[in-house]
């Protein structure tokens, strides 16, 4: 185990550390345990670890000069190439193959992932070594069961990932008993006795065979990056959208053929990191929950951003509509549109960009593919915002001049309420689904309170200083005008909650 091993264990400044894989590692350190000197061992070529093969063979020399060819990996693999074990006085004996079997699915129910080792001797001559030189006459040695507990954050993403709707599967080389445990352990099944499909089932089975039952396993044991494809394939044929992890170069077809190809930036290759869209700096399958929620909370933001500009957009065109249409001046002046909108658009729409996840974002169902960004939900929102913001600044537009208000202060007020109906229509869309009337409408996200007091500052710049005066055609307002502005904008906040109540009954009907 030590010596068929490509990790090194290296002292640095007082702690120990593992330069290669961490089971390889973990093997390494048990030698280090037992006092096993491999420097005395010589070694003369290796045959590496390869999925197909399932195990690692090397020939060397052992300290008496003789020659010995190593081998470790899948005690499956191991078990065919011996036909002896060491018995009880230390003799070979025929090997028990069964008993080492039931020794294996023991190991495997622990959720430890078991390897196999064997030596033979070899000829004093040979200088290289071939599989087909391993035959099957080697001495089996024994079993190792290793330990390698998840991570808690794992377990929580996975919990996380079914609660919103994505299924996770494992896709493994190990034991059957072993890929069954530990998915157990991690929640990925839940059913002491839940299927695994193992790699020798696979290759027995046609693609339309695995199409109808890939959707029903989530455990893949024994398994080749091959197997990987096909699973991938067969999922995708009921129109899923699949990620896929991988860190070795034959994952790389996988990866290419999934959806979101997701490689492993510490010891993935980097043909791997190539053909993958997300690669994780940590190796951490946490790491990709957060990711999904992170997409998911961009994706919502998108939305708010989009909602909240079409309707404020189409209120002020609908304002010079109406003008237009039924023949009576102007509210806004050229000039005063392309204010309202660059500050608004701007300013306003950015801060949405910043927005936290929603409560409850990851206990969502996934949303089909290939969906519009604004659904049919949202267009009866947009209308009904258009309407209310345009018909507020109609109405105080004509309010001012019946007062006997001067037209530049009519027209100053009526992008005052454009102004402020559109700052408490920002607040309206910080939940697209969930009401804003709650605090936490106030909290969460600093950007909202900046962009509101600087394009309140701006506004006041507008509307009180003389050279804005000048170039807008505005003119200063009084207490009366603001106080119908900020009314009307608190109006329409609690009109677009009413909307969105109803919004909720018709979605919970439609369930």
């Amino acid at each position: 185990m030590a010596l068929c091993n490509d990790a090194r264990v290296t002292e640095e400044g007082g702690h120990w550390r593992v330069v290669g894989e961490p089971t390889e590692g973990a093997l390494r350190i048990l030698a280090l345990k037992t006092s096993f000197e491999a420097a005395s061992w010589k070694w003369i070529v290796v045959i590496p670890f390869e999925s197909d093969n399932k195990f690692m063979a090397m020939l060397d020399k052992d300290p008496d000069g003789k020659m010995q060819i190593l081998l470790k990996g899948a005690p499956g693999e191991v078990l065919k190439a011996s036909s002896l074990q060491i018995s009880i006085d230390r003799r070979p004996e025929p090997i028990d193959a069964v008993y080492w079997e039931k020794c294996v699915d023991d190991l495997s129910a622990q959720g430890l992932r078991v390897l196999a080792a064997a030596r033979g001797a070899a000829a004093d001559t040979m200088v290289d070594l071939h599989i087909e030189d391993i035959g099957n006459g080697l001495l089996f040695l024994g079993l190792v069961g290793i330990g390698d507990p998840p991570r808690p954050e794992a377990i929580n993403a996975i919990a996380t990932m079914h609660a919103a709707g994505i299924r996770v599967k494992m896709i493994t080389g190990d034991h059957a008993g072993t890929a069954r445990a530990i998915s157990r352990e991690m929640g990925i099944t839940h059913d002491a006795n839940a299927r695994v499909i193992t790699g020798a089932e696979l290759e027995a089975m046609s693609q339309d065979q695995l199409i109808r039952i890939v959707r029903e396993v989530d455990v893949f044991a024994r398994t080749s990056p091959e197997h990987k494809l096909r699973i991938v394939k067969a999922l995708q044929a009921h129109k899923e959208v699949v990620a896929m992890t991988g860190d070795g170069v034959n994952d790389a077809p996988a990866l290419t053929r999934s959806d979101v190809g997701v490689a492993m930036g510490i010891k993935g290759t980097e043909a791997t990191k190539e053909v993958a869209d997300i690669v994780l700096a940590d190796d951490n399958f946490a790491t990709i929950e957060r990711a999904i929620e992170e997409g998911r909370r961009i994706r919502d933001n998108l939305q708010k951003s989009i909602v909240f500009l079409l309707p404020t957009t189409a209120a002020q065109s609908l304002v010079i509509l109406v003008a237009v249409l039924f023949g009576f001046t102007l509210p806004l002046q050229p000039a005063q549109i392309l204010w309202v909108n660059l500050i608004t658009a701007i300013i306003l729409s950015l801060a949405l960009a910043y927005e936290p996840a929603e409560p409850g974002i990851m206990l969502r169902q996934p949303r089909k593919p290939g969906g519009s960004l604004i659904g049919q939900a949202y267009l009866g929102r947009i209308l009904w915002v258009a309407l209310l913001i345009s018909g507020a600044t109609i109405a105080v537009f004509f309010l001012e001049l019946a007062v006997g208000s001067l037209l530049a202060q009519a027209q100053t007020t009526a992008v005052t309420m454009l102004t402020l109906s559109q700052i408490a229509f920002l607040f309206n869309s910080r939940f697209l689904r969930a009401s804003s009337l709650k605090s936490a409408v106030l909290r969460g996200n600093p950007a909202i309170w900046i962009s509101t007091g600087t394009l309140l500052v701006l506004q006041l710049v507008f509307v009180y200083t003389p050279f804005m005066n000048l170039w807008f055609r505005s003119a200063p307002i009084g207490v009366r005008e603001w106080g119908h502005t900020l009314g009307l904008s608190a109006a329409i906040f609690l009109f677009v909650e009413l909307g969105k109540a109803i919004e909720r009954v018709q979605a919970r009907r439609q369930k």
